[in-house]
């Protein structure tokens, strides 16, 4: 099944922000312009460890939501004190490139951030220093896709948006313009 890129969020990008970033940022070449380079969403499930079926309930909300079959991920280490053996399923990602990256991307901005609860913006601070930057949501409910009825537990999950920018700041512009509501400070 091949997926529709959503013509007017690249071609946005294309037209709008790349002329604008170059002239902001005295870039001299189209390559230059940092662009997003993949997006990761990740569930962590702590309640793994006694539950074994919010492994797939988490699978099944996570592969609505983007679109692609995620990756269970497993602990690297035993820790005793949390009763957790190397091995064991504790959560579940996926990595989304190219015309899924540019739906989630649509779908996370203009339908997912405005149906959260009291919104007023995301954090400008949950940079990484190297112009990538991560959304913690409290509920996966925001996305349209998710069922209320069919939901067993309400879960959180982090979106990470990995870019080419080489500072925050350049990051930091390119998700404004690309129309991230952040904070007013």
């Amino acid at each position: 099944m091949q997926v529709q890129t959503p013509e007017r969020f690249k071609a946005r990008y294309q037209s709008e922000i790349v002329p604008a970033m170059m002239r902001e940022f005295g870039y001299h070449n189209l390559l230059e312009v940092p662009r997003i380079r993949k997006v990761v969403v990740n569930i962590g499930l702590g309640e793994a460890l006694q539950n074994a079926k919010a492994i797939e309930a988490a699978t099944r909300d996570l592969a609505q939501i983007t679109g692609q079959r995620p990756v269970v991920t497993r602990a690297r280490k035993s820790i005793a004190a949390f009763k957790l053996r190397a091995g064991v399923p504790i959560g579940a990602m996926v990595t989304l490139r190219g015309a899924r990256m540019w739906t989630f991307l649509d779908k996370l901005l203009s339908v997912a951030l405005p149906r959260v609860r009291d919104f007023r913006g995301v954090s400008p601070k949950s940079f990484d220093g190297r112009g990538n930057y991560s959304i913690g949501l409290r509920e996966q409910l925001v996305f349209p896709e998710i069922e209320y009825d069919k939901v067993d537990r309400i879960r959180g999950l982090e979106v990470s948006l990995v870019t080419t920018a080489r500072t925050d700041a350049e990051a930091r512009r390119l998700l404004e313009l690309m129309g991230m509501p952040f904070q007013k400070q």
